[in-house]
């Protein structure tokens, strides 16, 4: 998982909402990844040519994907995951999603479990670089010994479980673990990094400004920092190619802007956020000729994210309290009402991974001044004349921060400001730019209370990565760990650590619903809403356009065509 910096890149209950073909003019709307967003024409007829300009409303410090800089999902979903090569992809599978091997393979991998586990990838002899190279299993050893062993690497998880990767068969890379780990389809030589080219690197950091390489169906033409970013197609790619000539996008981070844009035929289609302006828009109607999709299987979550390393939320009571003075569902229903979604989730493992979630865990935290008066007097608080909690002559004051910039936050921060108000807390706003709060003050425990989302990168839980004590950024590990929370709950070591190494999927379910039972016990994360995916798109894209709840909305895109 990644923050939302990936929405940011990095919960569990299905969502029984449907826009309505009202709410964008003629547009019809789609659920659960369906596709034919666009209009529906047989692959065989999609024409081809012509430049499509989309919106973006996110653009990322850098295109250096292992790298700290390389935290935003949206950057990644429209360059690296359309230009990286992956072993394993997330796919649609009837009513389902499934991780499937991609023409990178020959097919599925092979896996032995005892006296280690070995993971066996045969690669396709056809799969080459932009530059007619191979791709060979030395570029999967080089990616593992970057990401493992390499310097300013955002996210390790998985990689340093390996213990060796054998490249002596060019066709063959061999992986060996140290450790069982159990996600290794989509997180491996996949998820939000793929496979790099060993034959044109030397470090990852050579990437950060842009590549002109590619091991995909596209490849990244130009990107001019502040304004778009630009793909065409990579002539040497040996899958479907891509029918469209040129793909811009186009960077508009003010969503008022991306509707007008959008009304303009400016730009065709775009994947905002959901602001309640957006929604407002949405809602309203006078996107002609536009479409709607939402998917109930997001793989986003947002939470206030408690740091249980620094005083007061140190004491389990302490952020007990505050989980009992907050009206969630009033929060959502402001957000997203307009949209059907009316209740907060109840559990932090993300909608699309719903049979291992634990879906009423945090049900019992509903606005309620009686438990906040008893877990604060627990905790040694007594209220003050003025109804503000205080101890030892200090008040509960504390600071919530969150990214600068985004209305949806912010009005969440005035909701939970009053409710925090009401129940005899100070709370003071310190928002953030996202590259400080995410690269910088949330690794190193700057901070009280953080508001943000996380993304699910990979297609299995990652809540370990996240909760379990071992991931705790410290001086020591260079605040490499994504323990930000700095949690430390024996039980969530078991539980969620079982989930990371058990092959066993109905185990590892089992084990994902008992770490869920426990964090809310502990409650240093209190799940707000869902964080709901919106793809817009024109009637004029014709194809296969569909959402991916893990890779994103561009994954069909070589699919993609421009009614002529």
């Amino acid at each position: 998982m990644r923050p939302v910096l990936k929405l940011s890149r990095l919960v569990c209950l299905p969502l029984a909402l449907v826009l309505l073909a009202a709410a964008c003019g003629s547009s019809g709307s789609t659920k659960n990844g369906a596709s034919g967003t666009g209009t529906t024409v047989a692959p065989k007829d999609v024409p081809t040519g012509g430049t499509l300009v989309l919106a973006a409303d996110q653009e990322g410090d850098c295109t250096d994907w292992m790298g700290s800089c390389g935290g935003s999902s949206w950057f990644f979903w429209s360059i690296g995951n359309l230009t990286m090569p992956k072993a394993y992809s997330v796919q649609k599978a009837g009513d389902g999603w499934v991780a499937k091997p991609t023409t990178l393979l020959t097919g599925e991998a092979e896996v032995t479990a005892t006296p280690k586990q070995v993971v066996t990838y045969h690669i396709n002899p056809q799969a080459k670089w932009s530059d007619g190279t191979p791709i060979t299993s030395t570029d999967f050893k080089f990616t593992w010994e970057q990401v493992a062993k390499g310097n300013d690497i955002y996210d390790r998880t998985g990689y340093e479980k390996v213990e060796s990767v054998d490249d002596s068969k060019p066709d063959t890379a061999v992986v060996t673990f140290s450790d069982t780990f159990a996600d290794w389809k989509t997180t491996l030589f996949g998820g939000n990094y793929g496979v790099y080219p060993a034959h044109l690197m030397k470090d990852h950091s050579e990437i950060a400004n842009g590549y002109n390489w590619s091991g995909g169906p596209w490849k990244l033409d130009h990107w001019t920092k502040g304004t778009e970013w630009v793909l065409v197609p990579n002539p040497a790619y040996w899958g479907e190619k891509p029918k469209l000539d040129k793909v811009i996008f186009k960077l508009i981070t003010d969503s008022s802007a991306e509707f007008q844009a959008l009304k303009a035929g400016e730009v065709l289609g775009g994947y905002p956020q959901p602001q309640v302006d957006v929604i407002d828009q949405i809602s309203a109607g006078g996107l002609t000729d536009t479409k709607a999709q939402y998917s109930p299987e997001t793989g986003n979550a947002e939470a206030l994210w408690m740091n249980a390393g620094k005083a007061p939320f140190d004491d389990i009571n302490f952020r007990t309290a505050i989980a009992y003075a907050i009206d969630r569902d009033a929060i959502v229903e402001r957000l997203f009402g307009k949209l059907g979604v009316h209740k907060a989730l109840q559990t932090v493992t993300a909608p699309v991974l719903a049979p291992f979630a634990s879906t009423n865990a945090f049900a019992r935290y509903t606005k309620n001044p009686a438990k906040v008066n008893e877990f604060m007097t627990k905790a040694g608080w007594a209220k003050g004349p003025d109804g503000i909690w205080a101890k030892n002559g200090q008040p509960a004051t504390f600071e919530i921060k969150t990214t600068t910039g985004n209305k949806r936050r912010e009005l969440t921060e005035q909701v939970l400001q009053q409710d925090l108000k009401d129940a005899g807390f100070t709370v003071t706003l310190n928002n953030q730019k996202s590259s400080d709060l995410f690269g910088d003050q949330l690794p190193k425990g700057d901070f009280q209370v953080a508001l943000y989302s996380n993304v699910l990168t990979s297609f299995y839980p990652s809540n370990c990565n996240l909760l379990c004590s071992k991931n705790i950024p410290t001086a020591d590990n260079k605040f490499s760990g994504d323990n930000w929370t700095r949690t430390n709950v024996p039980e969530l070591d078991t539980d969620y650590g079982n989930v990371e190494k058990n092959l066993n999927q109905t185990e590892a379910q089992a084990a994902n619903k008992k770490g869920d039972d426990a964090l809310a016990d502990n409650v240093s994360i209190l799940p707000l809403d869902p964080l709901p995916n919106i793809l817009l798109t024109s009637s004029k894209i014709v194809g296969s356009v569909a959402d991916n709840p893990i890779e994103g909305p561009f994954w069909q895109m070589t699919g993609w065509g421009l009614a002529k």
